[in-house]
């Protein structure tokens, strides 16, 4: 079912009351007009109620808010992190020497800081134009890719554009403190796009094909990701790496929706300073999914046209695949599904 969806409330109507005159049936008597009684409820008119979902997690919602997307740090070094847990969508893309790195996507709850703030890849600039051109917070990139920052569709407030957004947050070391403000990195984007339709839909889970599962793996080559069932929570619980992957609000992250997304990962032009290649994922085009919800695991179609169109996800029949309501993890991987 694609959301968002009517919810048509009917109400009862006036009841007619109608004399009776020297005869049986209920039709008024010949030459006589029906007469109404003066206690029936006057008639109410068909009400309808729209209930609004919004486009990134299926939730109920009042207005869209503009989009802020935050490169995060994903290694041990930079844990816990400070905000996903407000996130609407988080991303995990392979970066240089097989590592992850994060892209937390928030519109529709904005946490008061966020980070660690890490630098920008080439695949952002590849995922961030299906949102329009949302505020894009980063801290840094080689430079041979600011021109390539310079000309892709966002508002870009990183540090070095907007550091009165950014401070280091004590008892935590370079380059793994780096915190920001998010009213302010959005006041440096007044014109950030709002949230809008990228794909994804909401609702009841395909009705076949899915596979109960306690848990599902996804590894790159120098990390590992675990979404472990927790039906108390009706969430996935994220381990990264062997540990539970901890939130610094508290509490360890998770979702109820995790996307397997197999995409092409291929070498860049780009490198790291001690010559490792920056990874490219292919984000457009077509591919296979695994999607996680409910305590199952669904086969999964998923296709973008083009960059700034979103990305749909089918079922193997290509009915629509339904995402639970809540926060959506993306995993980006490159080696193909494995439903035992």
């Amino acid at each position: 079912m694609r959301l968002p969806r009517l919810i048509t409330l009917w109400l009862a109507g006036a009841a007619v009351l109608l004399p009776v005159a020297a005869c049986s049936s209920e039709e008024p008597a010949a030459g006589s007009a029906p007469q109404a009684a003066t206690d029936a409820p006057s008639e109410t008119p068909q009400e309808e109620e729209e209930v609004k979902a919004h486009p990134f997690t299926g939730k109920p919602y009042d207005t869209l808010k503009p989009v802020l997307a935050v490169k995060i740090e994903n290694t041990a070094a930079g844990k816990p992190q400070l905000g996903l847990k407000s996130a609407d969508i988080v991303y995990i893309e392979q970066v240089e020497a097989g590592l992850t790195r994060l892209m937390a996507i928030f519109s529709s709850k904005l946490p008061a800081k966020v980070g660690p703030v890490r630098s920008a890849r080439i695949s952002d600039l590849h995922i961030t134009p299906q949102f329009g051109k949302p505020a894009f917070s980063y801290s840094g990139a080689q430079t041979k890719m600011l021109p390539l920052i310079a000309e892709a569709s966002l508002y870009d407030v990183g540090d070095t554009r907007n550091p009165g957004a950014y401070y280091r947050q004590p008892g935590r070391f370079a380059p793994y403190n780096l915190f920001a403000h998010t009213k302010k990195l959005l006041a440096a984007a007044p014109k950030a796009s709002k949230a809008k339709d990228i794909g994804f839909t909401f609702g009841d889970p395909p009705a076949e094909g899915g596979v109960p599962r306690k848990s599902y793996t996804v590894r790159w080559p120098a990390a590992r990701f675990t979404f472990t069932w927790s039906e108390a929570k009706q969430e996935w619980l994220i381990w990264q790496d062997g540990k539970k992957d901890m939130a610094a609000e508290g509490g360890q992250l998770s979702a109820p929706t995790i996307v397997v997304q197999y995409t092409k990962t291929e070498r860049s032009q780009f490198h790291d300073k001690n010559q490792s290649y920056t990874p490219l994922v292919h984000t457009t085009g077509k591919g296979s999914a695994i999607v996680l919800r409910d305590g199952k695991a669904y086969k999964a179609r998923w296709e973008r046209e083009s960059e700034d169109s979103g990305t749909t996800f089918t079922t193997e029949s290509g009915e629509p695949m339904n995402f639970a309501p809540g926060q959506v993890w993306v995993a980006l991987a490159s080696r193909k599904p494995v439903i035992p």
